[in-house]
C-alpha cells in the first residue's frame, strides 16, 4: 500500500517538474545520478521507492545525491526533482517533543499535522543591518562562569573539552536555568547514542521544564545525512521562536562530531581533502550556521536573541586542532573544560 502511495506521488512530481533522473552508481551515502539538467544545489530530490534525497554536488554530466535515508538503493531507481530545498513544518506544538532532522517525531517517524508554516534549513544569516548590541546577560546557573566569564544573550561561547569533563551538565544546568527564566530551550543532540539522548529527555522530564524545551536528535545510528543535516534544522527552528518574539538558547551538541561525518560525506563524495582530510568548504558549513544566531532588532524597536553554545569535544586537552581553532575563531569567546 505504502509503495503505491510513493509511486503515485512519484509520478504526480515527474509531471510537475518534466525532469527524470537515473541511479548509476552507488556509495553510501552519495549517490550518483544521471539525468536532472536544471537541478540546483541542495534541492531536495526523491526517488520512486519515496526515499529522499539532497543535492551534495552538480558535476557535468551527473549529480552527487546525499542519501537522507539508509534503505539500499538499486541501480537504475528513477529520481526526480521536489524543486525545493529541504524544509520542516514548524508549530508552538513541538515545544517539549523530541524532533529529527526532517522535522518528524523523533520516535514515532510521524510528521506534524498542525504546522504553522515551513521553512527551509538552510537560510542565509541575517545581515548585520537587522542586528543590534547585546546588552542583556545570560545566566547559566554555574556560579564561576556566570562570575568569571559572564555571557550575553545572543552571543555565541564555544564549550571545548575533553569527554567526561563535565560539559553535559554545565549545559543541561544553563538550560535549566534559562527555560526557569522564560527562554526557549533547544538542544541539538548530533550522532549521539540513544542512551545520551534518553538521559536528556529524562532530566527535562525530572526538572519539569517541557514548556520551555525541545530536543532536535539524531543517534550515531541513524542515516549519515540525517546526522549532518541536524545543527540546521535545529537553528532553523530556533529562529521560528525568535521570530515570534522569544529569546532562545540553542546548544549544538557537538560540532566536531558533526565535522567528522561531515568529513566521511565528503570522501564518499571524492570531495578532494584538505587538513586532517576534511573538505574545503568545512569552515564555511559551521560559520554559516553560526553565523544565524545572535541579538536581533524587532518592529517594535526592542531586541530578541538567539544565544548559541556550540560544543566541540577535544582529546587529551589538545585545543589546537582543525575543528577546534576553526569553531574559536568563529564565535565570539571559548568556555575550557579540564
Amino acid at each position: 500500500m505504502h509503495q503505491n502511495i510513493y509511486q503515485k506521488l512519484f509520478e504526480e512530481i515527474i509531471e510537475q517538474t518534466g525532469e527524470i533522473g537515473f541511479v548509476t552508481r552507488i556509495s553510501h551515502p552519495i549517490i550518483s545520478v544521471e539525468g536532472l539538467p536544471t537541478i540546483h544545489p541542495e534541492e531536495l530530490v526523491i526517488f520512486e521507492s519515496g526515499e529522499l534525497g539532497q543535492v551534495f554536488t552538480i558535476n557535468k554530466e551527473s549529480v552527487e545525491i546525499l542519501a537522507l535515508s539508509g534503505k539500499p538503493m538499486p541501480i537504475g531507481t528513477r529520481v526526480s526533482r521536489m524543486t525545493k530545498q529541504v524544509t520542516i513544518p514548524l508549530s508552538r506544538d513541538i515545544i517539549g517533543k523530541t524532533i529529527s532532522s526532517l522535522g518528524t517525531y523523533y520516535s514515532s517517524g510521524l510528521p506534524i499535522e498542525e504546522k504553522d508554516e515551513e521553512r527551509t534549513i538552510h537560510a542565509a544569516a541575517p545581515g548585520i543591518s537587522s542586528r543590534t548590541k547585546i546588552i542583556k546577560p545570560l545566566i547559566t546557573g554555574v556560579s564561576i562562569v556566570d562570575l568569571l566569564v559572564p555571557l550575553g544573550k545572543g552571543q555565541r561561547e564555544l564549550v571545548l573539552g575533553d569527554r567526561k569533563t563535565g560539559k553535559t551538565n554545565f549545559l543541561l544546568q544553563a538550560m535549566l536555568t534559562q527555560a526557569k527564566e522564560g527562554t526557549i530551550c533547544i538542544y541539538a543532540a548530533i550522532g549521539k547514542r540513544k542512551v545520551e539522548i534518553k538521559h536528556v529527555e529524562k532530566y527535562i522530564r525530572d526538572n519539569e521544564i517541557a514548556d520551555q524545551t525541545l530536543i532536535v536528535a539524531s543517534s550515531a545510528s541513524d542515516p549519515v545525512g540525517l546526522i549532518y543535516l541536524t545543527p540546521y534544522t535545529a537553528m532553523t527552528i530556533a529562529e521560528y521562536f525568535k521570530d515570534l518574539g522569544h529569546d532562545v538558547l540553542l546548544i549544538l551538541d557537538d560540532l566536531s562530531t558533526h565535522a567528522k561525518y561531515y568529513r566521511e560525506i565528503s570522501l564518499v563524495g571524492q570531495r578532494f581533502p584538505g587538513r586532517s582530510s576534511y573538505p574545503g568548504d568545512i569552515f564555511y558549513a559551521h560559520a554559516r550556521l553560526l553565523e544565524r544566531a545572535g541579538n536581533f532588532k524587532t518592529s517594535s524597536g526592542d531586541a530578541v536573541s538567539i544565544t548559541c553554545l556550540p560544543v566541540a569535544e577535544t582529546v587529551e586537552g589538545n585545543i589546537s586542532g582543525y575543528i577546534q581553532t576553526n569553531l574559536m575563531s568563529i564565535t565570539d569567546g571559548h568556555i575550557y573544560f579540564d
